[in-house]
């Protein structure tokens, strides 16, 4: 029906959208690299439909990625690699769990602490959840936490990757839509706080619950003792966030620079330590090139995808069809997290948003929703699919990490998910979260 009412537009959809389309599926089912995927989608669309000339192709792959603000990327990519070499994500750890010691589930929320300081720096989801697994599941495990259920709380703190500020995902749309990504960043704090709190107290209810593990009955001074320790050993971690956040926004550096101080004071930090060798840089440079190596052909192959669709006037023959539907506000924004949180199962962050933030935009336009508020949903929609069983891929990395069946992860994430998806709902609907923290012309 929703085909049927978008096709009494004045672009008819014929084979040239719905065989690409098949394509696009096919071989997503046959798991062909993504942006050969999306590559190949865009060739045979564009071939079939005639919307734009064939030659314009090659350009658009290469402008659409020669853009400064991406550039913070690999930047960010490379600050959370050295972070791992370094040994200084252990010192964030550390300080985490002293803080939460004295709990009912102190180490898991430690762990989820962890991921959000984590965040704060990498920017990656994936890379949180396969640092933070690395060093907690194990240690959960130990703490009477089932093994699946310690996967699920990892992979559920690492969603806080895209969505605690500085994050790849607002850059990227950011860049897609025009908005300042230190704005974003800005918008995002509130937001990305209250799904790490999410993740918290639905760790502690299960905590309580099923009383996987007990809190260490010490005195307030023992606490503040325990504390001062960590923070005496571990604080010059804390650096490398604090320049991050102090330099963003403050407004004395772009995503960009920031990214670059915090990978050269993060190397000099390990230099120093002696837990980083100058034999160790070959390795670490072409680690974080292949993750980066990843991410801009989704993005370089995506922008074309983008802007054929909205030549065969696909994104607004969605918005008409939407809206034929149904006018209500409320309804309209639910179907609009569902497509998100769907289409966050089962593909990346960034063909994600490259794709579907121009064909949702003008929805959220239509409905009056600000595109601030509109970023901040769709990125925290997608985080959410991330953990959505049974093809959350943070579930699939923390699987892969442990061995543990992605069936009994996906059944023990089923709580965040719940909870995960009410900051969401929350967010959709209150716009001063996103917009508390910015100028009275943002809002």
């Amino acid at each position: 029906m929703l085909w049927n009412t978008l096709q009494e537009q004045s672009v008819q959809l014929d084979w040239s959208f719905y065989a690409p389309v098949l394509l696009f599926v096919l071989f997503c089912l046959l798991g062909v690299p993504i942006w050969a995927t999306i590559g190949a989608a865009v060739v045979l669309m564009l071939t079939m439909s005639g919307v734009l000339p064939m030659s314009l192709l090659g350009e658009s792959l290469f402008s659409g990625i020669d853009a400064f603000a991406l550039t913070a990327v690999p930047l960010f990519i490379l600050t959370g690699d050295v972070l791992v070499r370094t040994g200084l994500s252990r010192k964030f750890l550390d300080v985490a769990e002293a803080l939460t010691c004295w709990a009912k589930g102190g180490f898991g929320s430690a762990t989820v602490l962890v991921c959000g300081m984590f965040a704060a720096i990498s920017g990656s989801d994936a890379a949180g959840a396969a640092a933070v697994g690395r060093m907690t599941i194990a240690r959960l495990v130990e703490s009477g936490y089932p093994r699946p259920y310690a996967c699920a709380l990892v992979a559920a703190g690492a969603c806080t990757g895209i969505l605690i500020p500085p994050s790849i995902a607002y850059i990227i749309i950011g860049l897609v839509l025009g908005i300042s990504a230190s704005t974003l960043f800005l918008a995002a704090l509130i937001p990305g706080t209250l799904i790490l709190l999410s993740i918290l107290v639905t760790n502690t209810i299960v905590n309580r619950r099923h009383a996987y593990e007990g809190g260490n009955m010490i005195s307030g001074a023992e606490w503040l003792a325990n504390l001062g320790q960590a923070l005496k050993s571990g604080w010059y971690a804390f650096l490398v966030p604090g320049i991050i956040f102090y330099g963003i926004f403050s407004g004395r550096l772009t995503p960009t620079e920031a990214g670059a101080t915090a990978v050269v004071v993060t190397i000099i930090m390990g230099l120093g330590m002696g837990t980083l060798k100058l034999s160790d840089f070959p390795s670490m440079l072409v680690s974080s090139a292949k993750v980066n190596g990843v991410i801009l052909p989704i993005i370089a192959f995506s922008l074309p995808l983008a802007q054929s669709l909205a030549a065969l006037g696909v994104p607004q023959g969605f918005v008409f069809a939407l809206t034929s539907l149904t006018e209500n506000y409320y309804l309209l924004i639910l179907i609009m997290i569902g497509i998100l949180i769907a289409a966050g199962c089962v593909m990346e962050t960034t063909p994600n948003i490259v794709i579907l933030a121009p064909i949702l935009k003008p929805l959220a336009d239509n409905i009056g929703m600000n595109e601030i508020q509109f970023s901040i949903m769709m990125i925290t929609a997608l985080g959410v699919g991330f953990i959505t069983p049974p093809l959350g891929l943070n579930l699939f990395v923390v699987s892969g990490l442990t061995g543990e069946s992605i069936l009994k992860i996906a059944a023990r994430a089923v709580p965040f998910v719940f909870f995960m998806l009410l900051v969401t709902l929350l967010i959709a609907f209150v716009p001063v979260i996103s917009t508390l923290l910015l100028p009275a012309a943002y809002k």
